[in-house]
């Protein structure tokens, strides 16, 4: 029981979630996706040096959310915890919208981080394409970070590594993303035009079912990192 006890505080410390001050170190996430073999979730109450705010899982993929100065190395540990399973690196996020975009520039105490996941197309023109337009997003398509600002959103980061894609968005915490994402089109055509025309350039991961593109990861509960 002791024990149990002490493994649950490690992990309560280890992955407090974000809140409004600097973390330290660059956002990144890594993913695990699983060959067969269970997720050894005990493998990361010892983790709690590298800046872990989410463990999330969709099917047999798992990703650690942080925020570390040392990427490659949460990577090398990681993958020498599970040696079987393809292990990926997602850092540098092409896109980050963030409140310094918005007129109210409050930032909430804490957050909550909602995780999806997809692929661009094979077609490495169009791939460019949608990165060039991101690129240009907040000076020709302004509305659309005005939208977020409308739904209160503190953050959102669009990572690529290879054609897969990690989008990350930060909410206050205790807020629902069903709630808020409404607002980023209320009133706001121009945020649905560009979901529109984002919509070529996007396809599911392995594993989705037909028409479906992005999926997402939910949050692994406390006990199961004991279990």
């Amino acid at each position: 029981m002791l024990k149990r006890l002490f493994v649950l505080l490690l992990i309560s410390i280890a992955f407090i979630r974000a809140d409004a001050q600097t973390p330290i170190g660059k956002p990144v996430i890594i993913e695990i996706v699983a060959n067969g073999s269970a997720f050894k979730f005990g493998a990361f109450a010892d983790m709690k040096g590298y800046g872990i705010a989410n463990i999330q899982q969709w099917n047999n993929r798992l990703i650690v959310y942080a925020h570390t100065a040392n990427p490659q190395q949460l990577k090398d540990r990681v993958a020498k915890e599970y040696p079987a399973d393809q292990v990926i690196l997602f850092e540098n996020p092409f896109y980050n919208f963030n409140r310094k975009y918005c007129s109210d520039k409050t930032v909430a105490k804490q957050w909550d981080n909602i995780i999806l996941s997809a692929n661009l197309v094979k077609d490495p023109k169009m791939q460019q394409e949608y990165l060039n337009y991101h690129a240009i997003q907040f000076q020709k398509w302004p509305e659309v970070s005005q939208g977020f600002c409308n739904a209160n959103f503190q953050q959102l980061l669009v990572f690529k590594t290879g054609r897969q894609l990690m989008l990350v968005i930060s909410i206050p915490k205790g807020e629902s993303l069903d709630k808020l994402n409404p607002l980023t089109t209320k009133n706001n055509p121009r945020v649905n035009d560009w979901n529109n025309m984002m919509k070529k350039y996007q396809e599911g991961i392995e594993g989705t079912k037909k028409g479906e593109v992005w999926v997402f990861f939910k949050e692994v509960d406390d006990k199961e990192f004991i279990e």
